[in-house]
């Protein structure tokens, strides 16, 4: 039976997330369980305190090496304002891109005025292409709503790859609670999953992933218990527009127009393909955030859905230029956005095994008890 619609009476989230349910108050569990993360962190002087000696600890870790720490950078502006923020905190980072051949001109541009500008190490890692768009065709056959997990997967893996040759302690994320919160797990879910990667591409693909940047059930567990992943924005109050505002007076920075919009294909997948076959607008749980993180109202973010994601014509432009990069045509698009609907549950993958193999179940439940 269809779910009879409902609208968080907090954010935007609504029951477009198959998972949403809210109090007696209409609020969803999403701006719940904010509340409870944000509770947690410290604030003021204390959070500061914290900073600097976190701060110290990483200069300390890379006392000798050529760097401290390793940071990703997509040209976006959370990556962008943690570049600005380390090299402020006198740290030594190397910047670390993956280029998987869908950047946009002006993301390559914001990339190269701020680490120019803030004197930081650029590495950049080219994906091999065939392999690479064999995997995201793999992904749209799957027909779930996970198809930008190939990307997000090699970035991680790249980013630990790099650190330990480089033997860097510390990798220093954009990734933060206030204006990340709202993630409704059946919209993406498997990022680190290798097994559901491979399995995935297994079925669909037809291509060897021989130089695909991935990790493993080992990379994947040492990952949950890290201590070496530093979010940092967490250790600030953070202001996305704040950010904006900075990075746009002090390096030139250039606004996308959309969260993640400085990929072509996130662009396209998130404003077009996500809306239309999935039913998912996922800039409700980006607004949503926001919202929470009192950067926005809910009438402003309700007034922005009411728009499109992104113009119609860039839209089309968008749609002509990814099917023609895929090597696929409209016919095959068509097709791909007709598939039935499916989701991570419905292929091989190590939370599925975890589920069912017992002996998992008992070595993570001693490791948690160990580490206690």
């Amino acid at each position: 039976m269809e779910r009879e619609y409902q609208i968080c009476t907090k954010c935007v989230m609504d029951t477009s997330d198959p998972d949403i349910h809210f109090n007696e108050n209409g609020v969803c569990n999403h701006c719940i369980l904010y509340e409870k993360k944000m509770s947690a962190f410290l604030t003021g002087k204390e959070r500061d305190t914290q900073l600097e000696a976190l701060i110290n600890k990483i200069k300390k870790s890379g006392e000798g090496k050529e760097y401290d720490c390793v940071i990703g950078i997509s040209g976006g502006v959370d990556s962008t304002y943690v570049a600005y923020k380390v090299k402020e905190f006198g740290l030594r980072p190397l910047a670390i891109h993956l280029d998987n051949g869908w950047n946009s001109e002006l993301s390559v541009k914001n990339i190269e005025n701020i680490l120019k500008r803030l004197d930081i190490d650029l590495y950049t890692h080219v994906i091999d292409w065939e392999e690479f768009k064999d995997l995201q065709l793999s992904f749209l056959k799957a027909s779930t709503p996970d198809s930008e997990i190939p990307t997000d997967h090699a970035i991680f893996s790249l980013l630990r790859h790099l650190a330990a040759k480089m033997k860097v302690s510390y990798i220093i994320t954009g990734i933060n609670q206030k204006t990340e919160s709202h993630h409704p797990l059946k919209w993406s879910q498997g990022h680190a999953d290798w097994k559901y990667i491979k399995s995935v591409h297994k079925q669909f693909g037809s291509t060897k992933l021989s130089t695909y940047p991935h990790g493993n059930f080992l990379t994947l567990f040492k990952e949950l218990y890290s201590k070496n992943w530093i979010n940092i924005l967490n250790y600030m109050d953070y202001s996305k527009y704040e950010a904006k505002q900075i990075l746009a007076k002090e390096f030139a920075w250039n606004d996308y127009g959309g969260k993640h919009y400085e990929s072509i294909y996130t662009r396209f997948y998130q404003g077009y393909i996500l809306p239309k076959k999935f039913g998912y607008d996922k800039r409700k749980m980006h607004l949503s955030s926001l919202i929470c993180g009192g950067e926005i109202t809910r009438q402003e973010a309700l007034e922005e859905l009411k728009k499109e994601p992104y113009s119609r014509k860039l839209q089309e432009e968008d749609k002509i230029y990814v099917i023609k990069k895929l090597g696929i045509t409209e016919g095959n698009f068509e097709e791909i956005m007709k598939l039935p609907l499916k989701t991570y549950a419905d292929y091989p993958s190590y939370y599925n095994e975890l589920l069912t193999n017992k002996y998992l179940k008992k070595a993570i439940k001693f490791v948690k008890g160990f580490r206690a």
